[in-house]
């Protein structure tokens, strides 16, 4: 069967999806925080994506790159063991404020979350190689080649990559479409559809979602 043979969801089936799982009030609560200082979350059915993901690999140790106001890391928790710890990186220290509003009313213990203020590509080649269970990165699009490069090296065999907005506003798909943003998430789908390391998925939830295995 070809792709143009299945029949593609609805506007009205995508938002069935979007709302399967109902959002927690904590998340609800940064969501909206989040659109009043312009950081775009990442959507429910991305985030509900996210949670599953990191609760079949049983994760405790996870990086996120671009920390928003917290909706993305409530859903990564969410998932994780009771024990894990989420790193989180942003260049905006106001938006990580917001963010450790959220954990605090998620009731989020501070010792689970080391929220990190700085340039991602300053930030991620200092952290630890192998050690972190999965890597989640929704932050400067045009530097998205760059974080795959660093995911790789942190995540252990076994551990999982994912990328947020990886169809871009419907401008990936667009081959007319050569802003940098654009190409730059055409090309981390490239890197990631031939790494032989890995194992993808383009899942078009929310604004798309690559995912991979980083295989052993």
């Amino acid at each position: 069967m070809s792709a143009g043979d299945i029949n593609p969801p609805s506007p009205e089936s995508w938002a069935y999806t979007e709302a399967y799982l109902a959002e927690d009030p904590a998340a609800a609560n940064a969501r909206q925080r989040a659109a009043e200082v312009g950081a775009v979350p990442i959507s429910p059915g991305a985030g509900a994506v996210l949670r599953m993901l990191t609760a079949a690999i049983d994760a405790r140790t996870v990086v996120e790159v671009g920390t928003g106001a917290g909706v993305s890391a409530l859903y990564l928790l969410a998932g994780m063991q009771a024990d894990g710890v989420l790193t989180s990186v942003d260049i905006e220290s106001e938006h990580q404020r917001l963010a450790r509003e959220a954990f605090a009313e998620a009731g989020i213990a501070s010792n689970r979350t080391r929220l990190i203020s700085g340039s991602a590509l300053d930030v991620l080649p200092r952290l630890t190689d192998a050690a972190y269970d999965v890597v989640f990165c929704d932050a400067d699009k045009a530097e998205y080649p760059d974080y795959l490069e660093q995911a790789l090296r942190l995540l252990r065999p076994g551990g999982v990559v994912a990328f947020d907005n990886a169809l871009w506003h419907n401008r990936v798909a667009d081959p007319t479409q050569r802003d940098p943003e654009t190409l730059a998430v055409r090309e981390l789908g490239r890197l990631v559809a031939d790494h032989d390391a890995l194992t993808p998925a383009l899942l078009p939830v929310g604004d798309g979602l690559l995912a991979a295995v980083k295989r052993h």
